[in-house]
């Protein structure tokens, strides 16, 4: 059975905040969800941070790429004001800061492993040692995805007992074999494509399926009704969060 929260608000607060800041968990938290989905890069020095882009200009304001500069220049960058005057001055956060601010109010994570092109290993490997240092004193682990085989794979050799799911944008002919190779326990499905068989296959070989990025009401029915364990919304606004399966 799917031990984790159903409903996750993507990003932190979805269409109502800025993507990825301590803001959107916030408003996340005003809108009853808590779960939440949120993307970790490198910076040059290492220092893993949550933001989506790897390239600065559309959320952060700037130029150049997120590995271009360290963590302590980034987390004094501005990430609110494209949102909104009132969020001017809202920073990238740290991983290690959003972290610690879900586990302060019962928060679930699905950490989206999210590496710049080269970086692929080192992400893995950083997010899952650090995510085990995070949860040495229990609590309920978060799920570790990606879209880079490299970075699942990396971070299962940093920090196995760490569930993983692997996302895809449609399910490619040899999902199984590579759901096996990669020793995950979810796929992690764009909905759009998505078939009601294409569930069943993989829940009939004991995975768990998880879609991006589930905005109507009539279309979250339906994908739960298909079987679907859970789905990220944008809409926290008018999909209320559905914690654990009933």
């Amino acid at each position: 059975m799917w031990p984790y929260p159903r409903t996750v608000a993507h990003r932190g607060g979805g269409t109502l905040a800025p993507e990825n800041t301590i803001a959107a968990l916030r408003c996340g938290l005003e809108h009853g969800y808590r779960a939440v989905e949120f993307d970790v890069m490198l910076a040059s020095d290492g220092v893993p941070v949550v933001v989506h882009d790897v390239e600065l200009g559309r959320t952060v304001a700037g130029s150049g790429a997120i590995p271009d500069y360290t963590a302590a220049q980034l987390e004094a960058m501005d990430a609110g004001s494209w949102f909104g005057p009132q969020f001017a001055g809202e920073r990238v956060p740290a991983f290690d800061a959003v972290v610690a601010y879900c586990q302060a109010h019962g928060i679930w994570m699905n950490i989206e492993i999210k590496p710049a092109p080269g970086f692929e290993v080192e992400t893995g490997t950083v997010v899952a040692q650090r995510t085990r240092r995070h949860f040495a004193g229990g609590g309920q682990l978060p799920l570790l995805s990606s879209f880079s085989i490299a970075a699942l794979e990396a971070a299962r050799e940093a920090a196995p007992e760490l569930a993983r799911g692997w996302l895809v944008e449609e399910l490619p002919p040899d999902w199984l074999a590579q759901a096996r190779a990669l020793g995950v326990v979810a796929i992690h499905c764009d909905h759009s494509p998505l078939t009601r068989e294409q569930v069943a296959a993989i829940k009939a070989q004991g995975y768990g399926v998880f879609c991006y990025t589930v905005n109507t009401q009539a279309r979250a029915d339906e994908l739960l009704g298909w079987g679907v364990d859970g789905f990220c919304t944008d809409r926290i606004d008018i999909i209320p969060p559905v914690p654990v399966m009933a």
